[in-house]
């Protein structure tokens, strides 16, 4: 429809939403017209939600997950086991691990990966905390839980070498075939990563 048959309200609420990743104009458009008639339900609840968020979310100061209190909820867990130090790229990546109930120790979000192609280098992400907190005493282990990616590789080999002077253990998550994955369906990259990591049965 033309530009001009939609208000410059509307038009902005369609702008901002196709600045959300995986929204593009066309489907911008069908979340404007739908949060228009549900507004009671969920267009109000949902604007209280995104102003509360941006007043109250913050990066925790110790690990960089997203929380409402500083330290996060994971790093004041006293439950937690303050010998692993997991590292990740971003908290959709801690948020998954969580999900997985697949680690109990502690975080370090990098907030991104090593990736000269596109101009991010040491300096843009957070490796100086990493090593950091990786000289503390309790630390005995940092696990890469990064992605199994040309940048995530560049990324845990050179964070590898920054961890030398830390007296850490450092580890990677194994790479292979999936739970209830057909050897038939896997890609080449994946089955030989599979074979590397084998171990005793």
């Amino acid at each position: 429809m033309p530009a001009s048959t939609i208000g410059p309200e509307l038009q902005r609420l369609i702008d901002l939403l196709t600045k959300m990743p995986g929204l593009g104009p066309r489907s911008a458009k069908r979340a404007a017209l739908y949060l228009l008639k549900k507004r009671e339900p969920v267009m109000r609840p949902l604007a209280f939600a995104l102003a509360d968020a941006a007043d109250k979310v913050k990066a925790c100061s110790v690990c960089g997950n997203w929380d409402s209190i500083d330290p996060c909820a994971v790093c004041a867990d006293p439950q937690r086991n303050t010998s692993v130090l997991c590292v990740v790229q971003d908290v959709a990546d801690l948020w998954a691990l969580e999900r997985a109930g697949a680690h109990r120790g502690r975080y370090h979000v990098l907030g991104g990966l090593l990736s000269p192609l596109d101009g991010v280098g040491p300096d843009d992400i957070n490796i100086g905390g990493l090593v950091a907190r990786s000289g503390v005493d309790d630390v005995s282990e940092v696990v890469l839980a990064l992605a199994a990616t040309v940048d995530g590789q560049t990324t845990a080999h050179y964070l590898t070498e920054q961890l030398l002077t830390c007296s850490v253990t450092v580890t990677r998550l194994s790479q292979g075939v999936p739970v209830g994955g057909e050897l038939d369906y896997l890609d080449e990259g994946t089955l030989a990563a599979a074979m590397k990591t084998r171990r005793p049965f």
